[in-house]
């Protein structure tokens, strides 16, 4: 069945965002191959197709390699993700760990999983990729996960951090990615619903609804609900750091701060002065999409 134009549009404006973040950050050049973790969930499918379709035109040449990791969860439908790969053709590999059994017998019972599971789960990504000869490492975190992320680190942990669009693992073996990193999560439940993935929940957590990811979520949907565009907004400030209004002194030197310094090492200077934007319209904000890899 040929897909609607509905579908058609959606799918090019999250190529274009993808290959936007990806242009913006050097995250893919010619000769790399990309380890593109799979977990089954609608992220993950969405990052896997964007690849496979930029790739067809990206202006360099790289290799894809799907990746999933069986966790040994009970229940998980082993054979749905290696039919799902082999039937688009793509190269893929299977890594059977059974971290279920070592996340349920180190963590009580009520406590939430998620950080103990993400550690075992990059330990095996990483050795898999070095196993493979990748030197890129894919994951499926959008725009929204982000945010999320820098509201956690704000109000749990005491930093301004999120979750960046590249980085380079501890040991600098490898580069982690997130071309998802300008899409927004409706519309990759939008495609992922339209696309009909065979989505595979992850039981490991179950519900725990206490999750303070889960109320940052919640508190985030109810902004953008109130306040259209706030989460585009937050993304936005995420690119337009001003070290000099903030109060790390290991980002700018307010010891020696004297009057006649510089305005430019300021960033402009006394911010009552600066002009305001108007309105509650983001679009100005929005990076203007390059061509290359569109």
């Amino acid at each position: 069945m040929e897909p609607s134009n509905n579908l058609l549009r959606l799918r090019k404006r999250l190529e274009s965002k993808a290959g936007k973040a990806i242009a913006d950050y050097h995250m893919i050049e010619d000769g790399d191959t990309v380890l593109v973790c799979i977990s089954g969930g609608k992220d993950s499918y969405t990052l896997l197709s964007l690849l496979m379709a930029l790739r067809e035109r990206a202006p360099v040449s790289f290799r894809l390699i799907a990746m999933n990791l069986d966790q040994k969860q009970p229940g998980f439908p082993a054979d749905v993700l290696p039919h799902y790969l082999a039937n688009i053709g793509v190269e893929y590999r299977i890594v059977e760990r059974d971290t279920y059994s070592v996340v349920k017998s180190k963590i009580p019972e009520g406590k939430t999983t998620c950080s103990l599971c993400s550690r075992l789960r990059r330990g095996i990504i990483y050795r898999t990729a070095k196993e493979i000869g990748a030197n890129k490492i894919a994951l499926g975190h959008h725009r929204d996960d982000i945010v999320h992320t820098l509201f956690l680190n704000l109000f749990f942990a005491g930093q301004l951090k999120a979750m960046p669009p590249k980085l380079v693992t501890d040991d600098g073996a490898h580069v982690v990615i997130r071309p998802l990193a300008y899409c927004g999560e409706t519309d990759i439940a939008r495609f992922a619903r339209a696309m009909d993935y065979p989505i595979i929940p992850c039981n490991l957590c179950g519900s725990q609804d206490n999750l303070q990811r889960q109320k940052i979520r919640e508190m985030m949907a109810d902004w953008d609900r109130r306040y259209p565009g706030r989460t585009e907004s937050v993304f936005s400030a995420l690119q337009k750091i001003v070290p000099s209004h903030l109060a790390d002194q290991t980002l700018f030197d307010f010891k020696d701060l004297r009057p006649g310094a510089a305005l430019t090492s300021m960033a402009g200077g006394d911010s009552v002065f600066d002009p305001q934007p108007l309105g509650d319209d983001c679009s100005l904000l929005q990076p203007i999409p390059l061509q290359v890899w569109r």
